[in-house]
């Protein structure tokens, strides 16, 4: 008989990666499909990073590295740190992985034990609750409407905390709907935060650089509650670097030391050509992360001004990363021209792809069932025809 672990067999699948399968299955049989599924910056690596990396392998950096990262790295992190966020650590707080999901994973597992609760507001990246599964710990879903930007209050956060809380996953900028929480509505939380002694905060901060409204605020600048936070980032979205697979935590040292304790033993320190890579993102010229992330602006300008008017979709006007998340739920429970009821989102994004050949993600994945997600991390050209084909595509639904 053939039969996973029990561990195993309670995960659900990526629902983001498995739309991008079926995208590149379609694609394969010569539809032309445009797909929105994926989270992935379409720039290249600027050319000083990669020259980094080259570099690198000239210098022979082809050994094994420590498992927290090599010392120049963990230092770049520290000096960045205090250069754009005012938060000081030192390089024993800081622990490099393989991508900022192996850190909040690493995280999750250090800190969660069975039964403990973890608070996550909703809409979530999808991996935060099956990582909380992993850990045997205890999903505590808040869920926060598209009326309220996505966004849990104070008063959502302190009714959810029990004796059995002991961690809050926060992300902002967010995916999946691009909500960014203010420095006062941060400040919110954090007062709550402080007085339950028992909880941490893992603040999953990836999009950071891609941010319409201004600075950057992170909720361990408080002070109150500095010691229970700890920080998820990376150099995938800002820096165009998805597949070097570079992430990071700055947390207090214990928690360091037992995320390094624990990737000890499963994968040892990231790729030490990336790290070379990703310390040269960090100390060289920063502009090119500006220039990103006005084309981002600009895309986020177009797809919202194009999808605003849809009949039928209700949608905000995301403060960051690269994603709109429309609500989709009045489409529910009409045909489609080929007889079929649409009874979800995750049909309605089949029905999309299928027949508007646009790859979009149903919103279940990420805890709204009422919406989808596409993410806008692609051309003028591909947002103009994909918006396109889907105003199309829901007209002709009945």
């Amino acid at each position: 008989m053939n039969a996973v672990s029990t561990r195993l067999a309670a995960l659900s699948e990526s629902e983001t990666l498995a739309m991008s399968q079926k995208s590149s299955e379609l694609k394969a049989q010569g539809v032309d499909v445009i797909n929105l599924s994926v989270g992935e910056p379409d720039f290249n690596t600027p050319d000083h990073i990669k020259a980094a990396a080259k570099q690198a392998v000239d210098n022979n950096f082809s050994f094994y590295s420590p498992v927290a990262g090599y010392p120049a790295l963990r230092n770049a992190i520290v000096a960045k740190l205090k250069r754009e966020n005012g938060l000081e650590f030192d390089a024993a707080q800081i622990s490099c992985s393989n991508g900022a999901k192996q850190a909040v994973c690493n995280v999750i597992l250090s800190l969660i034990s069975k039964g403990d609760e973890v608070i996550v507001p909703a809409p979530y990246w999808v991996s935060y609750v099956e990582m909380v599964k992993l850990a045997e710990g205890t999903n505590v879903i808040v869920k926060a409407s598209i009326n309220q930007d996505f966004k849990i209050t104070p008063a959502q956060l302190e009714a959810a905390i029990t004796p059995k809380t002991k961690a809050l996953i926060l992300c902002s900028p967010s995916n999946p709907t691009g909500s960014v929480y203010t420095k006062e509505e941060l400040k919110g939380l954090a007062e709550v935060i402080a007085r339950h002694p028992q909880m941490y905060v893992i603040s999953d901060e990836i999009y950071e650089h891609i941010n319409y409204i201004g600075k950057h605020e992170s909720i361990a600048q408080f002070e109150e509650i500095r010691d229970r936070v700890v920080i998820i980032n990376g150099v995938s979205k800002g820096y165009a670097m998805t597949g070097w697979r570079i992430g990071w935590i700055a947390a207090p040292l214990w928690i360091t030391k037992a995320c390094n304790k624990l990737q000890g033993q499963y994968t040892s320190g990231p790729c030490s050509v990336a790290q070379k890579a990703a310390e040269a993102a960090y100390l060289g010229d920063q502009s090119c992360v500006e220039n990103m992330r006005r084309a981002f602006e600009r895309r986020r300008d177009l797809i919202y001004n194009l999808m605003k008017d849809i009949p039928g979709l209700q949608i905000n006007k995301p403060k960051g990363a690269f994603y709109v998340f429309p609500k989709c739920s009045s489409f529910f429970g009409k045909k489609t021209p080929g007889g079929e009821t649409i009874g979800n989102a995750a049909q309605l994004a089949m029905y999309l792809l299928t027949e508007g050949h646009v790859a979009c993600v149903g919103g279940a994945a990420f805890g709204d069932p009422d919406c989808i997600r596409l993410s806008y991390a692609t051309s003028d050209e591909n947002i103009t025809r994909a918006v396109e084909r889907i105003r199309k595509a829901l007209a002709a639904l009945r």
